[in-house]
């Protein structure tokens, strides 16, 4: 397991006070980080995941510009980016 780099949509930041748009995460797998960042932040799991766990429809999780799933594993130093979906009409 080894440290990533996660950058957090603003509209994340905006809901949990105290949280940064870029964080070091200790995780193995996307599911991992995610459980990190809702240590840290509580609720910011359930923000990113559903109850089936997957994650949500309007999130995308890439890593190292690959759309990623919560069993993706990440190597150390990956670049994890954690983007709300925008939608309109």
């Amino acid at each position: 397991m080894g440290c990533v780099v996660v950058t957090l949509s603003p509209l994340l930041v905006d809901l949990f006070p105290g949280s940064t748009r870029q964080v070091d995460v200790e995780a193995a797998t996307v599911g991992a980080m995610i459980l990190a960042l809702d240590q840290r932040w509580p609720g910011m799991g359930d923000r990113i995941t559903d109850s089936r766990p997957a994650i949500r429809k309007h999130i995308n999780v890439f890593v190292d510009g690959d759309r990623a799933r919560l069993d993706t594993p990440l190597s150390p130093g990956a670049k994890v980016y954690i983007i709300t979906a925008i939608s309109g009409g």
